[in-house]
């Protein structure tokens, strides 16, 4: 190659990479991501107060070391995923990609609270890479088992419901991890008092979300009892949820507490 041609390919090189330093600012919070269905970019994922974004081909998450979990999991959901294959369920592993180590399993064990998925298995059954990957420790939560059992995998079963109603959806979920809680096992893995999951329709024209604050037992209720606003959730967690999104569309939705447009049949 002459020095002519040299010359420019140096200088393509040059200003690639000072468009990445240019464009990068540090926080893996705001990591691009591609919607694997949809094939557009979206970045759904919402602010870390931890600075540990970890990102698996089934989910990312935020993980919070104080509390030993995730202070929230986020993952696309296609009306594809939903499947119904048989897969059989590994043994619960740290999470390798945790620098900090993700709790080992153990805490758990005849602590009389269940390894609560936040990313559930049944989202994930589509692939069995997927499927393994939900049982990182980084994606489990102490749950009492009638919780988990109960409200709780009625609200995973709804989810489901709506993604194949909606066709597709950005799902946001986590454990409220605040001070003082109660915790189990050696490493002291916090037993949060309440649960959240926000979804969001990001569909035209009709483009919806909808949040659930859940108290951690279980009840008969209906989940549109449940139902609350995100700018809620953002006050209790210090999370900034969908902070990608337009800002008036992202005020809109994030203000309204209404399960207009959510079909709860």
């Amino acid at each position: 190659m002459n020095t002519k041609k040299w010359t420019s390919v140096i200088g393509i090189v040059v200003l690639v990479i000072a468009y990445i330093i240019k464009n990068y600012n540090g926080d893996t919070s705001t990591i691009e991501v591609t919607d694997r269905h949809h094939n557009v970019s979206f970045n759904y994922l919402p602010s870390s107060t931890t600075g540990q974004v970890i990102k698996h081909n089934a989910y990312t998450l935020s993980y919070n070391e104080k509390h030993e979990q995730a202070e929230w999991v986020a993952y696309s959901l296609d009306k594809k995923d939903i499947v119904y294959t048989n897969r059989e369920r590994p043994f619960f592993i740290r999470d390798p990609k945790v620098k900090s180590k993700s709790a080992d399993w153990r805490n758990y064990k005849r602590s009389g609270y269940d390894r609560g998925h936040l990313c559930p298995a049944g989202d994930r059954k589509y692939s069995k890479k997927d499927f393994d990957e939900t049982f990182y420790t980084s994606n489990i939560s102490p749950q009492r088992h009638n919780f988990n059992a109960g409200i709780w995998n009625r609200l995973e079963q709804k989810t489901r419901y709506w993604a194949k109603k909606y066709n597709h959806l950005y799902v946001v979920t986590g454990g409220i991890l605040s001070s003082n809680l109660n915790s189990i096992g050696k490493e002291k893995v916090s037993i949060p008092n309440y649960f959240y999951k926000i979804l969001l329709d990001y569909t035209e024209p009709e483009i919806k979300a909808i949040a659930f604050l859940l108290p951690h037992q279980d009840s008969n209720k209906p989940l549109y009892d449940f139902v609350v606003s995100i700018d809620e959730l953002e006050e209790l967690t210090g999370i900034d949820f969908f902070k990608n999104l337009p800002d008036e569309i992202e005020n809109k939705l994030e203000a309204n507490k209404s399960y207009k447009g959510w079909s709860f049949r």
